[in-house]
């Protein structure tokens, strides 16, 4: 256990740390001046390249539907999807677009504090009796309704631990092993540190639809839900 805890330590803090050239500081004033360059993909869905959607539409379309987090909580969410995602050569909007997906649009059990989970990461719907001071593991959290615990990773902030393990994760399923740049073999490393991911689904995903049936299950339509509500999002700040 003491192992673990060090080596969580030590990459959180060096994810903190890259993080920190990239990631704008959390004020209202950061959120409305991010303006990332938005190139439409030739083909529809692909992870690795530049953003398909702005901060503001993002912003503008999870706003008013999240019952978890209030539009600055928002704002910092997006802001450090995007600034992240920039640095690591991934489409942060389509990413946050499956967050949305994931999470319903950030009012989910899972994403909320004290779990911040952003795409259900390690949620299997596993569920366990056992007294609350006592988890059945490191990846379980207490639902303090049904007074029982469930199977899935929690995070202890956005932008130091979310953010990171869910583009790592993503990263991962789009690269090979050993391939990529330094930081984003660093947000891999992290991402399957927090939640391993088979070696053969490494490199299988040049779009989000190669995610179908691997990322949820059986996900038959799970890429094109994302792409369809990545659309919609994407018109939230053109009015």
């Amino acid at each position: 256990m003491n192992t673990r805890l060090s080596r969580r330590s030590l990459l959180s803090f060096g994810l903190l740390t890259l993080s920190s050239s990239f990631v704008r500081a959390q004020t209202p004033e950061a959120h409305s001046i991010y303006l990332p360059m938005v190139i439409r993909s030739p083909l529809p869905g692909t992870l690795l390249g530049p953003a398909t959607g702005t901060v503001e539409s993002a912003i503008a379309w999870l706003a008013p539907r999240s019952t978890a987090y209030t539009p600055y909580d928002v704002g910092v969410i997006v802001n450090g999807y995007a600034s992240i995602g920039e640095a690591a050569g991934l489409d942060w909007f389509l990413a946050i677009a499956q967050c949305a997906h994931e999470t319903g649009h950030l009012t989910s059990w899972w994403c909320q504090r004290p779990r911040r989970n952003p795409a259900g990461i390690g949620v299997t719907g596993e569920i366990r009796e056992a007294p609350p001071d006592q988890p059945p593991g490191p990846d379980w959290a207490w639902d303090e309704t049904i007074q029982r615990w469930r199977a899935g990773l929690s995070f202890a902030s956005w932008v130091g631990e979310s953010i990171p393990a869910h583009l790592g994760r993503l990263l991962a399923y789009a690269l090979p092993a050993g391939a990529g740049t330094t930081y984003q073999q660093q947000l891999i490393d992290y991402a399957l540190w927090r939640r391993p991911l088979p070696d053969h689904l490494r490199g299988v995903a040049v779009t989000i639809t190669d995610l179908n049936g691997r990322w949820a299950w059986p996900g038959t339509e799970y890429g094109q839900r994302i792409l369809a509500l990545a659309e919609r999002m994407r018109s939230a700040g053109s009015g």
